[in-house]
C-alpha cells in the first residue's frame, strides 16, 4: 500500500462510491453504478485510482469475537524500563495472539495496546504470563472496557 504524503483529492461521485462500499463492501458494483447514475466500468476506474492513491486500504470480513466466546477487551498501557526497549517489546508483543493493536504513545506510557480475551482469567494469564515477562516491560496499567459504544470510520 502506497503512503501518500498529501490529501487525496476526491469528488463527489468518489464520496458517493466510498459510502455505499462502507456500508458494505459486498455491495455489486452494477448496484452501485445504477445508484450513482454512471457506468460499472467507471466505478471500477474510480476504485482502482483510489486504491493507488493509498486511500483503500483494501476490504476485509469482520470477525465477531463474542461468538468465538473473546468477550473480554482491554486497553494496557505498557511501561519500559528504557525506550530503547520498545523495538524488542513491540516484537515479542506481535506474537502474542491476543494483541489486537499496539501504539507508540506520548505521555505515561510507552506503548498503548489493545488486547482481547475470553474473560478475565484469561486476560490475567496474558498479562502474568506474557506481557510482563517481556524484557523491558517495568509495569503495566490496565483498563478493562465494559462497553465499546462507538464503533466507526472516518467520515466521507
Amino acid at each position: 500500500m502506497k503512503t501518500p504524503n498529501s490529501s487525496v483529492k476526491i469528488d463527489g461521485i468518489d464520496k458517493k462510491i466510498l459510502r455505499y462500499l462502507m456500508e458494505d463492501a459486498r455491495r455489486p458494483i452494477l448496484e452501485i453504478a445504477r445508484n450513482i447514475g454512471i457506468s460499472g466500468a467507471a466505478i471500477h476506474q474510480r476504485l482502482r485510482k483510489l486504491e493507488k492513491s493509498g486511500l483503500l486500504a483494501g476490504s476485509k470480513f469482520i470477525i465477531n469475537p463474542k461468538v468465538l466466546g473473546y468477550t473480554t477487551m482491554a486497553y494496557i498501557g505498557v511501561f519500559l524500563d528504557k525506550a530503547m526497549a520498545n523495538p524488542q517489546a513491540v516484537k515479542a508483543l506481535e506474537k502474542i495472539p491476543e494483541v489486537l493493536e499496539c501504539h507508540y504513545t506520548t505521555g505515561n506510557w510507552s506503548i498503548l495496546i489493545k488486547v482481547l480475551c475470553k474473560d478475565n482469567e484469561h486476560l490475567m494469564m496474558v498479562l502474568n504470563k506474557k506481557i510482563q515477562q517481556i524484557d523491558g516491560v517495568s509495569r503495566t496499567e490496565t483498563f478493562i472496557s465494559l462497553n465499546q459504544q462507538i464503533d466507526r470510520q472516518i467520515s466521507i
